[in-house]
């Protein structure tokens, strides 16, 4: 797995703003923004998992009388922020997502009681989905990452990588685990394979630095005061793991195959020798079982390309003279997206980032 430098926002207590204070909702008609604040602000104080909202657009405001009040119905459109929900910061200062992070919106009906100038949310509902589909967003930015599932096991590898990584290159006191992991994007790059960007939550907990301690069996420092921890998001790039003896087996076999391609095989079309047309074959054969150490199960596209290709190449290609001599990789690097084997690297955990 190779993993690229960390990104660690910081924020704490310390920083925290001063929120923005929540107007008393009335039964007027003209109160619809103040009720949709009321609103945010319960929303976003019981959603404990995951990102902070806020307020899009507010779709509908009904307002029935009752006798010491009266009962109102929201129908609001909200927009996922980047900040966790661990995160002090107000949702009103949060910054929302673009497109290309892959936006998030919720369609939330909110039931507000106000009886005797006191306001309570009574019942909320919201539908979370991504503001544009997959295939929406391929049709407009066909490079950029998808969401995928939080228990993806490549998505969570990489989360666990980082942790490690965080743990062993960092000056506090007490070991870090895993929180949360707060969504996880993954996209294709050619000539790199898969690539995964988790977004995790990390806590302190009670496990002196440097402890014989399994990570695993530590405790939370203040498990009862989430909000006083420190937020940490961490972003990494990962991809499947290639044997540096995969990668000079795959070599060499290229340069052998390039040999016989560009010596013997002119010669055999003239003489019309079967004994060196196996011995090309045999050699693709061979860079097939190369390529096969470095096939992903996310993406078996590349290698049923490289063999039909292949198959192509020797069937068709071979009797005419200009094309037989050619290497068959070159050519199949650019009209199919094959890995690039790589070695793994060392991660990197830059400094801090205050929000």
């Amino acid at each position: 797995m190779k993993v690229l430098p960390i990104l660690v926002l910081l924020s704490s207590v310390a920083q925290l703003c001063s929120a923005t204070p929540v107007e008393p909702v009335t039964c007027s008609e003209d109160n619809a923004a103040t009720a949709a604040h009321f609103a945010m602000h319960h929303i976003n104080m019981h959603h404990h998992h995951g990102y902070k909202f806020r307020l899009s657009e507010i779709q509908g405001n009904k307002t029935e009388k009752v006798d010491d009040g009266c009962n109102i119905e929201l129908q609001l459109d909200l927009l996922e922020t980047k900040c966790h929900t661990v995160n002090p910061k107000p949702f009103e200062d949060c910054d929302l997502r673009s497109m290309s992070d892959r936006a998030v919106i919720a369609n939330c009906t909110v039931m507000i009681s106000v009886k005797n100038s006191d306001a309570k949310v009574t019942e909320y509902n919201c539908d979370t989905r991504q503001v544009l589909t997959n295939r929406e967003m391929a049709s407009i930015c066909p490079d950029c990452p998808i969401l995928i599932a939080l228990n993806d096991t490549n998505g969570l590898r990489a989360v666990d990588s980082i942790v490690k990584t965080f743990n062993k290159n960092t000056s506090n006191q007490h070991y870090y685990i895993l929180h949360e992991v707060g969504r996880i994007l993954t996209g294709y790059m050619p000539a790199s394979g898969m690539m995964y960007y988790p977004q995790a939550v990390l806590v302190e907990t009670r496990c002196p630095m440097g402890s014989r301690i399994a990570i695993e069996a530590c405790k939370p420092l203040c498990p009862d005061r989430a909000l006083s921890l420190p937020l940490f998001s961490l972003k990494s790039i990962m991809h499947s793991a290639v044997h540096p003896l995969t990668v000079w087996a795959y070599l060499g076999i290229w340069i052998v195959n390039s040999i016989l391609q560009r010596t013997l095989l002119p010669l055999a079309l003239m003489r019309g020798s079967l004994y060196v047309s196996l011995i090309i074959i045999m050699g693709d054969i061979l860079i097939l079982l190369a390529l096969l150490g470095m096939q992903t199960e996310e993406d078996p596209l590349p290698m049923l390309t490289v063999m039909i290709m292949i198959m192509v190449k020797n069937v068709v290609m071979d009797p005419l003279p200009m094309l037989a001599v050619m290497d068959p990789l070159p050519m199949l690097a650019v009209m199919a997206p094959l890995p690039v084997p790589m070695v793994p690297m060392v991660p990197m955990v830059l400094p801090a980032m205050e929000y």
